[in-house]
Formats: structure tokens, sequence, C-alpha cells
């Protein structure tokens, strides 16, 4: 499945990968820039002049992002080198760390945990943000600013008719639930790894074992983890909490009310370089994530994922009918 960002990659094999793009390039798939002009909130913003190289990796949801990044810039008047779709997190990461791009949307989740190595999330989205901000800077020379609302994070989703049935929305009534129905649809990594399933029963109070049978467990690759879900096949399927299937499957995540997850929210590295020389680049970008919610990528990732359209004209018609381009 290409659309997950590969969270945990470990930044080990970084080494590997920039010896592979310095062998072979980046070994995108950029494809046409759609260009427009700039309208509404974002209409004063001009960058002519600005030489500009944004990518992407190459999952569904950040490629997207990335073409609207493109389109942004273009429409701004920038000369932008499309470097959109880089096979894994550690190459995209490390092509930002030695300039080959200037710009790419990241996860502070990913960016706390997986490239600046700490084991313990923050739970706060705000705090998260701040800290990894502001190591990053210091440490690397990127920026990251201001971050959207959606949150791409891990989650449990259950279909429409068992959430009325059970009466259930959140994530710590599912002590409520009968155990014979607390079964669950998960992918075979995430009943090993320290943030996954195991902890996050423990959390709630439904610890592995002896509140959840382990044959309560049903193991499933990761994009067939949605449809077994919507057939019955479990109770509670494995997510990523802005994957179009939930919309194209009526399927109802979870709140994680105890905040056991880590926060994946998303927002424009810039080097810092870059950003010094063109502070605008935050004026341009501000408004655009301010509207980036979790349902709007849902709706943007279904379109791709589901409806098969393509991401550069999925991102260019969303910034179209938001009114920042004509």
């Amino acid at each position: 499945m290409t659309r997950r960002p590969f969270r945990r990659a470990a930044v080990a094999t970084a080494a590997l990968m920039t010896l592979s793009l310095a062998a072979c390039g980046l070994g995108t798939a950029a494809g046409p820039i759609l260009s427009g002009q700039l309208e509404g909130p974002v209409s004063d913003v001009d960058l002519e002049g600005l030489q500009i190289s944004v990518g992407s990796k190459n999952f569904t949801e950040n490629i997207i992002l990335g073409k609207m990044a493109v389109s942004l810039l273009a429409s701004a008047g920038a000369e932008v080198t499309d470097l959109t779709n880089i096979p894994g997190s550690a190459a995209a990461r490390q092509a930002q760390l030695d300039g080959q791009i200037d710009a790419m949307w990241e996860y502070t989740g990913t960016g706390w945990i997986t490239y600046l190595g700490h084991e313990d999330p923050i739970p706060d989205e705000q705090e998260q943000y701040v800290a990894v901000r502001d190591e990053d800077l210091e440490a690397n020379n990127l920026a990251w600013l201001p971050p959207a609302p959606m949150n791409n994070t891990y989650g449990f989703a259950i279909t429409q008719e068992t959430s009325d049935r059970l009466g259930i929305t959140k994530l710590s009534q599912i002590k409520d639930v009968p155990v014979e129905e607390r079964t669950f649809c998960v992918e075979s990594e995430f009943t090993n790894r320290p943030d996954g399933l195991p902890g996050m029963l423990e959390t709630y109070g439904i610890p592995l074992g002896t509140e959840v049978p382990e044959n309560n467990l049903r193991t499933y690759q990761t994009g067939a983890i949605y449809s077994a879900t919507d057939k019955g096949e479990c109770t509670f399927g494995e997510v990523f909490t802005t994957d179009g299937r939930i919309l194209a499957l009526d399927l109802t995540v979870l709140e994680d009310d105890l905040q056991y997850f880590p926060k994946y929210n998303v927002s424009l590295v810039v080097n810092d370089s870059v950003l010094q020389d063109h502070p605008e680049l935050e004026e341009l970008f501000g408004p655009v994530s301010e509207k980036l919610t979790d349902d709007v990528l849902i709706e943007l990732n279904a379109k791709v994922d589901v409806d098969g359209e393509e991401p550069v004209d999925v991102a260019y018609e969303w910034l179209k009918s938001e009114g920042f381009v004509s």
C-alpha cells in the first residue's frame, strides 16, 4: 500500500537512500504543473524570482498535498521544480536534509519520533508541533510552518450499523462491549509495536489476553482491513484516520478520548534559508493549512484511492473550489 506514511522507518537507512539518490536521482513521477491566478486571502502574495523544489512521499495524501504546494507556488510566480512522489520517508527526508528539495509537507509525529528520535509522543497537538519546530530548526535548519488541523494518525473504525447498535463512539466504550464482540482486524506489525494494539488495550483497561482474548484478533494486510471491517469480519478495524475508504465505506472512527495515539498533524517544512529570503511563504500557505481538516483529507484521498482521479487534478480543483486560485 503506497498511502501509508512509513512513520517508524529507521532513519539509519537514510545513508543507503542517499547513495541511491545520488546515483539515480529522486525517482519521482512528477507530471504536469497546474497553475492559475492567486485569489482570496493569498491574492497579494508575489514570489516572482523564487526558484524552489517541492517534494513529497509516495502515498496518496502526501502526493495530493505536494501537488497543492506546487500549484500554489507556481500560481504565485515562483519557478517550481516538482519532485513529488519520492519513494519512502527516509529518502524524502534525506533529500530535504541534503538540499535537493526545499519544501515538503511533513507530519509532526513523524518528525518527533522517526526523524528526531524521541520514543514518547507529546499528547497535546500544539505542544507536539512546537517541540518539533524548535528542535528541527536548531538541529537541521528546517522551518515547520503552522500545522493543519488534520491528524492522520492511527485509529479504530466500526460500521455505522455497529455504532448505532452498540451505542459506541469512543475507544473508552469498548470495555462496555461484550467480550465475544471485542474483535479486532489489525496488521501483524500493529500487534507488536510499542504504540500499537497491546498498549492501546492496556490504556483503555481491556488488556490483551484477559479482556481481549488472543483469538479475537484477525490479521490482515493494511488495505484489506477496511473491507473486512465493513463486512463484519471483526467489530473494530485498525485504520489511518484520513483514509478515503472511511468515507467510501461509511465507517465511523472511534474517538481516541484518552489520547493514546501520537498526533500526526501536517505542516509544510521549508529550508530555513528559503523561508528567511521569502517570509511571504507563510502568508501563502497559512490560509490553506487552516482549511485542511480530517474531513477534507478523507474526501480528497477518496477521490484518488476510490474514484481513480489524479492527485494533481484533485489538488488543483480543491484549491479552486476554496477560492485560492482561479
